[in-house]
């Protein structure tokens, strides 16, 4: 454990601190602490900011009720940089994204396939519920509400007890592919978010 006089903060007294989902280690956002923030998100146990454009403190959360539970605290070797892991209580973002970053600038479309994840599907389809995109499924099944897509689930759910059973397992993974993304389309009806279940799951695993 280190003190924070050790820490090498800005000719502004400031040092950037970057905000990582505890859960699912997504980056969330990036800010910046002076001392006596650092200080009010160690002695508070949520994140605490300094506004470089209000010039003031500023507590993630205080107006949108998102708090970010700070879990650990962590500077880089140079001493200049700020990694807080969190456990978030909603969307890091202003806008209402689970994270800041979600604009793209470059793809790497080969490297990113590879990285495809629940956690990006899940993105997809919650763009999908908030931007209608004609001829898209995702949305009919929205639109057709939750009976919908509880039927699909059911359907799914079968196709792989079928494929499983028969002992394919190609055809038990293109199934349970399917699941999968049924499973995401009715979190996101019912407001779940994969954290949720990461989290419903550690806690059994304790």
């Amino acid at each position: 454990m280190i003190e924070i006089n050790k820490l090498k903060f800005d000719k502004d007294g400031l040092i950037p601190a970057i905000i990582v989902d505890a859960v699912s280690s997504n980056v969330l956002m990036l800010a910046y602490m002076n001392e006596e923030s650092l200080k009010a998100s160690i002695n508070e146990g949520t994140t605490c900011f300094w506004s470089r454009s209000r010039k003031e403190l500023w507590r993630k959360g205080e107006t949108s009720g998102n708090f970010q539970e700070i879990v650990c605290i962590k500077t880089d070797c140079d001493m200049d940089t700020l990694l807080v892991s969190v456990i978030k209580s909603g969307p890091a973002c202003h806008t209402g994204a689970e994270s800041c970053f979600f604009e793209e600038l470059y793809i790497n479309e080969e490297k990113s396939a590879k990285q495809f994840s629940p956690d990006t599907l899940h993105d997809i389809i919650k763009d999908r519920k908030a931007n209608a995109k004609q001829g898209s499924y995702t949305n009919y099944l929205f639109e057709k509400g939750i009976d919908k897509i509880l039927k699909k689930f059911g359907e799914e759910s079968t196709e792989v007890i079928i494929a499983a059973k028969a002992g394919d397992k190609k055809e038990t993974i293109y199934e349970l592919s399917d699941l999968v993304y049924h499973a995401l389309v009715l979190m996101t009806e019912m407001g779940i978010t994969p954290n949720e279940i990461k989290e419903e799951l550690a806690s059994r695993h304790k």
